[in-house]
């Protein structure tokens, strides 16, 4: 028993320290060897700090089915953790907790990881040792928790790839499949807050890890006790292979395959390009890829250096305006037409274009995603590759909460739309199952077959994937890569301003003559932050009170119909099953939707509200009343998230 054992029994009956609390803290203290771990709970206890205790210890960090994200750095910071002074101020140790991203935890996953992982190489009859694939981001600790689990791997019986700097999220990915590993690590937290970082995990078909291998890979995770392990012996064990430029480029010989239209990027070569990866990753690919393929791009100098702080945004996440302000700043200087920013990761992307008053306007990520999806869709009829005959082979896949636009799109150029629950995995189980519909012996070499071979086959014997994206501004244009892709994104979209320029346009012109010709979608995406050990228990409660007491009207509008996701059955357009989740899809007599789910990787809840306005059948707005019906649908957008707000503030009582 601890000393400390009576002190935080003592903190628990004045109800200062939960009792989870309380039992991981002594579980860890148990279990760890690490003198760092020891000397600062003291210190927290000692300063009765028992709310960073509490925030620290009221749960076992949860090893979800995409991974762990979690605070590397706490709201305090002890003496022990700080340590020696580090480059970029950044304290010596990660923060201490059960319910934080630390040597501890990596180590835990990355053993049931690597648990499951060769029982499942035991099941496929190939020989010699499994391997497994780590990329990681610019984020503090990113480095070190990427060589940790390659060396738990090593030691474990299985060969790491390991990328030599940080790399993108999608090019994780693509290496999965290159490599033909059977998993994937990356290191990151995408554009979560800098005190953050994560561990997402992939399976060997490039896609983030999904049944029924998520619940036996947590099951292995929930297995492990600590940190603790015996290796291999040495003959048993595994090697580190280094990755770099050979993959770099191998890489983006598949991203030059995604023009639609290499000639006409070659001759609106006046098109200017402002890009940041916003201190993340990107521009290891984005700069030299678009520069390859034929455009103009100039990066924004101070947002190219590599930094965990990111030290010049709020936040790096590329859909918030003031993210983007350095780039929009130089693109007003060099007289740019366009501005691509990708978050941490690159796997999102966002952007600001011109509008006809020649001022810088960013699009919302369904926006974004729209423009593609008609330019791609419209490209793949114009070139050949989908005609009269075959294009029910074409699909565009989204999310249940991303713009009915692209579904409309798809409707009238006579694709199939499928959607799938919030998450670039779902759409990569997707992708999985259209490969694997080719006949065997067809796709017994897919991955090295160029792209123009793939398409055939799955033109041929299976579905064309044409677009796919979510309203979070992550997009994905062919099936070489099975997540959401920064790089991708960058290069499409890129080709879709070429495409405006040529006529003329802006794309905020050419957003607009979407509008007229299929109708006025509005999205809002709201959320609510609830932090820490109590904020979770208020999410919870907030699920629970609208799964149990959903609203009969919003906004003086009845409800007309409501899907919860977590108890009905719900099956998408190809017949197939939806998996359970935590959401609730409330749709109003007056066509407005609200969809409600917590957040899976930040302490939100978050709404997602839809409106429109359609024009009469085989009629188009004209710019005129597509001007008047922009500021009725977003005031009644508006309104509705007043109301929603208020309810909300209501349930929590």
């Amino acid at each position: 028993m601890s000393d400390l054992t009576p002190i935080l029994e003592s903190a628990v009956q004045s109800k200062k320290l939960l009792e989870a609390s309380a039992r991981n803290i002594q579980a860890l203290l148990s279990h760890s060897t690490s003198p760092v771990d020891h000397a600062a709970i003291r210190e927290l206890v000692a300063s009765e700090n028992w709310t960073e205790l509490n925030n620290r210890f009221f749960r076992t960090i949860a090893f979800g089915t995409g991974g762990l994200r979690g605070k590397t750095i706490g709201a305090t910071v002890t003496s022990v953790e700080q340590g020696q002074p580090q480059p970029l101020g950044r304290p010596e140790f990660p923060c201490v907790g059960t319910n934080a991203m630390n040597f501890t935890n990596i180590s835990r996953a990355t053993q049931g990881l690597v648990a499951y992982v060769k029982e499942y190489f035991a099941t496929t009859g190939k020989s010699g040792k499994p391997s497994l694939c780590i990329c990681h981001d610019t984020r503090f600790y990113s480095r070190e928790f990427a060589e940790l689990a390659a060396r738990v791997m090593t030691e474990n019986g299985c060969d790491a790839y390991l990328f030599e700097g940080p790399r993108s999220t999608p090019e994780l990915s693509f290496a999965v499949r290159h490599t033909n590993s059977q998993a994937g690590i990356n290191i990151t937290a995408s554009h979560n807050p800098p005190q953050y970082n994560g561990y997402k995990v992939y399976f060997e078909d490039g896609a983030q890890v999904v049944e029924p291998h998520a619940s036996a890979i947590i099951d292995r995770v929930n297995a492990v006790q600590g940190d603790h392990y015996e290796a291999v012996p040495d003959a048993g064990q595994g090697r580190v292979i280094a990755m770099g430029s050979e993959m770099d480029e191998a890489y983006m010989e598949r991203l030059a395959t995604l023009p639609l239209d290499p000639e006409l990027i070659r001759r609106e070569n006046s098109l200017k390009i402002v890009y940041t990866p916003l201190h993340g990753v990107g521009a290891v690919i984005i700069k030299p890829m678009l520069a390859r393929l034929g455009f103009q791009c100039e990066g924004v100098p101070e947002q190219e250096i590599p930094d965990g702080r990111f030290p010049t945004v709020k936040s790096p996440n590329p859909e918030n305006a003031e993210a983007l302000t350095m780039a929009v700043k130089l693109a007003d200087k060099i007289g740019a037409d366009l501005v691509i920013a990708t978050d941490p990761d690159d796997d999102r992307m966002g952007i600001a274009a011109r509008d006809e008053s020649g001022k810088m306007s960013l699009l919302t990520g369904n926006q974004i995603g729209s423009l593609m999806a008609w330019y791609r869709t419209r490209m793949h009829f114009e070139k050949g590759i989908l005609t009269e005959a075959n294009r029910s082979r074409g699909v565009i896949i989204k999310t249940f909460v991303t713009t009915d636009l692209q579904a409309a799109i798809a409707e009238k150029f006579g694709l199939r739309c499928v959607e799938t629950l919030t998450g670039f995995k779902y759409i990569g189980e997707k992708l999985r199952h259209y490969e694997e519909a080719i006949p065997e012996e067809l796709r017994k070499n897919y991955r090295q077959l160029s792209e123009e071979e793939t398409r055939r086959l799955r033109l041929e014997h299976s579905s064309l994937y044409v677009f796919g994206g979510e309203e979070s501004y992550g997009y994905s244009g062919s099936d070489f890569v099975r997540d959401k892709d920064g790089n991708s994104a960058a290069v499409m979209i890129s080709e879709v301003a070429a495409y405006a320029k040529s006529r003329q346009l802006t794309l905020i012109s050419l957003m607009d003559e979407i509008y007229c010709e299929f109708g006025y979608y509005l999205e809002r995406g709201e959320s609510l932050t609830m932090d820490g050990a109590e904020g979770a228990a208020q999410i919870k409660s907030l699920v629970k009170s609208y799964a149990s007491h959903p609203p009969e009207s919003l906004d003086g509008t009845p409800v007309d119909h409501l899907r919860n996701f977590a108890t009905d059955e719900i099956f998408d357009s190809e017949g197939v099953r939806i998996p359970s989740e935590a959401m609730l899809m409330i749709t109003l007599t007056d066509k407005r939707r609200v969809a409600v789910r917590p957040s899976g990787t930040e302490p939100k809840i978050k709404y997602y509200l839809f409106a429109s306005e359609i024009p009469a059948a085989n009629a188009s707005f004209s710019l005129t009343e597509l001007a008047a019906a922009k500021p009725r649908v977003a005031a009644s957008l508006d309104q509705l998230w007043q109301e929603i707000k208020a309810d909300s503030t209501k349930r929590l009582g």
